[in-house]
């Protein structure tokens, strides 16, 4: 692969990560007409997208702000949800490690399930791409845009009509995560754990605080790592060789070729 410059590198990470951007659209808008039918003021919607950037946890915080709940369980249950992203970022870390601390920290805020499924794609077919980073910062700048644009959006619509969040819109952000999920499970370890996670999502879904999620994680992690051993451990096993006591078989070539060698030795000695 061709080294790309920066700002080739910057926009291709944009333009790899438009179909996502796409997806997200609805679910901001969204987002930004529920604010509109809560307690909370427009402006906090908006500083809310800009300071967060974190779909899933921005939508239980508002929902749980209107049920009046203690700001601790509102904390915890936001954090169990993102903690997703430390496993994006241990992913990602290998690739970026090299960089400085202000670059990373803004990779980390930047990160996103969107973000995370397009770089780490690119980094598994270029792992030693120099400008790397610079994808990256197309991929997440996008998507953080997008999300403020439509937030905005949201809120302003949402009080004219307020009915908007109802119309099935959130079915493009589970488009979305299909189209993130069904290309990881061409490999055996991730189709293991989207099938584990998927399942435990589904038993446990009635854990009060969102438990359920964090429940859900942990097994498809377990469920994955044992995969990825299994596998490696079958792809170490050594090949059994013929048993003691058996004799080895050899083809004509091998023989005509052990001849030869034994005529050339013994003119050598001549």
């Amino acid at each position: 692969m061709p080294v790309l410059s920066r700002t080739a590198s910057f926009a291709a990470g944009a333009r790899d990560t438009l179909p996502m951007i796409v997806g997200a659209a609805p679910f901001g808008l969204i987002f930004g007409a529920l604010v509109a039918t809560t307690p909370l003021a427009l402006w906090h919607g908006q500083l809310m997208s800009l300071s967060v950037f974190a779909g899933s946890s921005q939508f239980i915080a508002a929902g749980l702000f209107a049920t009046g709940v203690g700001y601790a369980v509102l904390w915890a249950t936001t954090l169990i949800v993102n903690l997703r992203h430390m496993l994006y970022a241990a992913n990602l870390l290998p690739h970026v490690k090299h960089l400085s601390l202000r670059w990373r920290a803004l990779m980390g805020f930047l990160l996103t399930d969107e973000t995370f499924a397009v770089t780490s794609s690119h980094f598994h077919r270029h792992p030693d791409d120099p400008m790397g980073h610079w994808y990256f910062l197309g991929s997440g700048l996008s998507m953080y845009v997008n999300w403020q644009l439509w937030t905005l959006a949201g809120l302003l619509f949402g009080a004219a009509f307020p009915r908007l969040q109802t119309l099935g819109l959130d079915f493009a952000m589970v488009a979305t995560f299909i189209a993130i999920i069904v290309p990881q499970m061409a490999r055996m370890p991730w189709a293991v754990a989207t099938v584990v996670a998927g399942t435990a999502a589904y038993v446990c879904q009635g854990l009060p605080y969102k438990l359920g999620l964090l429940v859900a994680v942990a097994l498809g992690i377990a469920a994955g790592m044992l995969a990825l051993h299994a596998r490696r451990r079958d792809g170490a096993r050594p090949t059994s060789g013929p048993k003691a006591g058996e004799p080895v078989e050899r083809n004509a070539s091998d023989d005509r070729s052990g001849i030869r060698a034994e005529e050339v030795s013994a003119g050598a000695t001549q």
